[in-house]
């Protein structure tokens, strides 16, 4: 699935690979943390082209990962921290030092607490594991498939009850989900981005996030309650233009 992104600023950037997951589910990519990492690479004006990958291709076995001239590196945090160190981009160049503190206070709530539990609504339901993540295996021998499968949603079972997320109820999981919503929509209030006028690094971790709920592709009781925040699902169409205006977004 190759996609070259260039920008007019990067011209002395050799280009990255970005390894992901690749489109589906209604999303320009299927999975919130390598959205995030291109987010960040199109903020940073750096050239890249994209190529598709399991996560067993991955130095730390997940994806995103880059190849950056011969140097690989993984998970979106350290791919962030990559970027910032060598091609001397500040994501946060306009905020403050308090601000700089609750943007990783931000991240650190979606990354370890609200993807979870918007996660559950995609590989816990069973009617959206089925039309979904258990497509990833279609490439696979059906002989193979179905064990396959079946191993994936064990391991993800597993660590969604190591992470804590899974060991709550249904209910109690949407519940917590809204309080991460709710705690997203009063920060950013009218504003167009979380911090202002523009968007920072926190940003493409937000919007890459709440996409992945909002999708129409998967229907669940955290969706629904996502859509009640105006203001959240205005951001979400607002950073799919100016990100991925090539992509078809449809939400509900």
């Amino acid at each position: 699935m190759p996609n070259t992104a260039t920008n007019e600023t990067a011209t002395t950037a050799g280009t990255i690979t970005l390894y992901g997951g690749g489109a589906g589910f209604g999303l320009p990519e299927v999975s919130p943390y390598v959205t995030k990492t291109e987010v960040q690479l199109k903020m940073a004006g750096l050239p890249y082209r994209k190529e598709q990958a399991m996560p067993d291709t991955s130095p730390r076995g997940q994806l995103p990962y880059i190849d950056d001239g011969g140097e690989r590196i993984a998970d979106s945090t350290f791919i962030r921290a990559h970027i910032e160190r060598k091609y001397g981009v500040d994501f946060d160049a306009e905020l403050d030092a308090v601000q700089r503190a609750q943007t990783w206070a931000i991240e650190r709530m979606i990354e370890n607490h609200f993807n979870w539990a918007a996660g559950y609504a995609r590989w816990m339901l069973p009617e959206n594991f089925a039309k979904g993540p258990a497509h990833f295996f279609d490439h696979v021998p059906e002989a193979a498939r179905k064990t396959l499968c079946k191993e994936m949603l064990g391991r993800v079972t597993v660590t969604m009850r190591a992470v804590g997320v899974g060991r709550h109820t249904p209910d109690e999981i949407v519940g917590l989900g809204e309080r991460s919503l709710s705690a997203l929509s009063t920060m950013m209030g009218e504003g167009p981005y979380l911090f202002g006028a523009r968007p920072c690094g926190v940003d493409a971790t937000a919007f890459a996030g709440l996409a992945g709920l909002l999708t129409p592709f998967f229907d669940s009781p955290l969706q629904h309650r996502a859509r009640r925040f105006a203001n959240l699902t205005a951001y979400v169409d607002r950073m799919m233009r100016q990100y991925y205006p090539e992509h078809s977004w449809q939400r509900q």
